[in-house]
This record gives structure tokens, sequence and C-alpha cells, in this order.
């Protein structure tokens, strides 16, 4: 029994220290992400991150910081390549969804995938893109209503759809102000919790008055 209680010992302080170094190094690498300013700044990151997740074989947040970052690389990319950076992105998602199904905020990511995709080409992906678009967002608003970058991020496609139509930005605003309330009202479950797109929603409102 003593024995037992030794080796019990011994191994919990070994998982805490593991899972410390897990958020640690994961902390380090979000941090990254956010502070990235150039593509070769995105990769360096996003390579860290897919690495830890092909370690961490249980853990969805490295997969899904990977696509994350990979979709701020394709928002500063060229059209010709923003598909390709998005199947990346794509891919890194999957990985983090295999995890962890039917998550609100791997699936709102999903649907910022498709919105960023519509950016490519408007005139023609539009119609498809954009539907697609918001049923991820709606499916990650009804598995939590108090998600708000799945609010902030429907937000966003509204309020593109309300430009193209030359029509008031109503639900927009709406969902806008809705998220932006979540935000302040919400405190991250964990260090390693999405906590991104408060200042997204803060800029579309601005356009809101």
């Amino acid at each position: 029994m003593k024995k037992a209680i030794a080796i019990a010992l011994l191994i919990v302080p070994t998982a805490l220290f593991a899972a410390d170094k897990y958020t640690e190094q994961m902390t380090r690498s979000i941090s990254a992400i956010y502070k990235a300013k150039t593509a070769a700044e995105y990769q360096e990151a996003i390579n860290t991150l897919e690495r830890i997740g092909n370690a961490e074989k249980t853990k969805w947040e490295p997969f899904y910081y990977a696509s994350f970052g990979y979709i701020l690389l394709a928002t500063e990319a060229e059209n010709v390549k923003k598909d390709a950076i998005l199947d990346q992105a794509q891919a890194a998602l999957d990985k983090a969804g295999a995890i962890r199904t039917e998550d609100s905020e791997i699936i709102a990511l999903e649907g910022f995938i498709t919105m960023i995709r519509l950016t490519v080409d408007p005139a023609t992906r539009g119609p498809q893109y954009s539907m697609k678009a918001m049923q991820s967002f709606g499916h990650a608003v009804a598995l939590n209503g108090n998600n708000p970058r799945a609010l902030a991020l429907m937000a966003q496609m509204q309020f593109g759809t309300a430009q193209f139509f030359q029509q008031k930005p109503v639900e927009a605003c709406a969902s806008a102000s809705k998220a932006l309330e979540i935000f302040a009202a919400t405190t991250p479950a964990d260090p390693l919790a999405p906590a991104w797109g408060k200042e997204m929603t803060e800029g579309l409102l601005a356009n809101c008055k």
C-alpha cells in the first residue's frame, strides 16, 4: 500500500508538470499568432501549434489555433493564394473537430473559413458561400447562444449582405451589440479558451452609429 501511494505521489506532480508545460507552450504560441505581422511570423507560430497538436493527441486547442492562424494569414494574402491557405485552415480545423465534436467555437471558425473564401470572388461565390457561412454561424449559436465569436462573425456576414443589397445593417448591428454584451460579461473558462473577436465587433458597431 505504501509503495502504491508513493508511486501515485510521483505520478501526480508529473501529470501536473506536463499539463503546465502544455499550457505554457500553448500560451506562447497563441500570443505569437495574435502578435504576428508577417506571413513568416504567422507560419512559424502555426508550425509550432501543429507540432504541439501532433504530440498532444487528445488536445483540440493546438489545431483550432493553427486553423485560426491560417485564416488570419489568408486575410493578408492575395486572392489567388487564399483558397490554398484556407484549405490548410480547414485541414487543421478538421483535426480539432475530430477530437472535440459539435463544438460551438470550432463550428464558428469553420464559418469564418467559408466567409473568407467568399471574399475571393464575391460576385460568383456570394449566393453559395454566404448561405453556407450563415448556416455554420447559426449552428454555432444554437450550440452555445453565449458564444460571442459566433455572433460577431454572424454580424460580419450580415453586415456584408446588407451592404451588397444597399440595405441598413439592422440585423448586423443587433448581432454585434449582443456579441459585445457577452464579451463584456464573459470571462474565458481557462487560459487557452478562445477570447478573440471583441475588437472586430467594436469596429463593426462603429459603423452602426
